[in-house]
């Protein structure tokens, strides 16, 4: 299972990475692997203001529908157009490719609170064991 360094986790398995003034946002590997075969990914709209640990789109697969929670507030900067046509890059390449969407958060410190690498190992294995 593929956890990066370099970004923060949510306890709902999607990560987030702080680039210049923007958080982009994605679905973990660990997500994508128990999801299975990402067939559609819904998104909001340029412009929406989206909340911490609220719903703001959805990742369906081949195996059931998954809500996505944003670890940031803020307005949606940039979305990923790519994914309408390759929901697969998700599953593939959910770090670089699949990412879902680019926030300007109206507070940069929530990504403070987010687990980083190790607690979200930790986290994803004490998962685990309950299956």
């Amino acid at each position: 299972m593929n956890i990066p360094e370099n970004l923060r986790y949510t306890k709902e398995h999607e990560w987030a990475a702080k680039e210049g003034s923007l958080v982009t946002i994605g679905i973990t590997d660990y997500a994508q692997q128990s999801l299975g075969d990402v067939v559609y990914v819904e998104m909001p709209e340029t412009g929406a203001e989206i909340s911490s640990g609220e719903s703001f789109g959805a990742v369906e697969s081949v195996k059931a529908a998954s809500d996505i929670f944003s670890p940031v507030s803020g307005e949606v900067a940039d979305i990923n157009r790519e994914l309408d046509e390759h929901p697969e890059y998700i599953n593939r390449s959910p770090y670089e490719k699949g990412w879902i969407v680019r926030v300007k958060p109206s507070d940069p410190g929530e990504l403070d609170a987010l687990m980083n690498h190790e607690s979200y190992r930790a986290f994803v294995l004490k998962e685990s064991e309950k299956y």
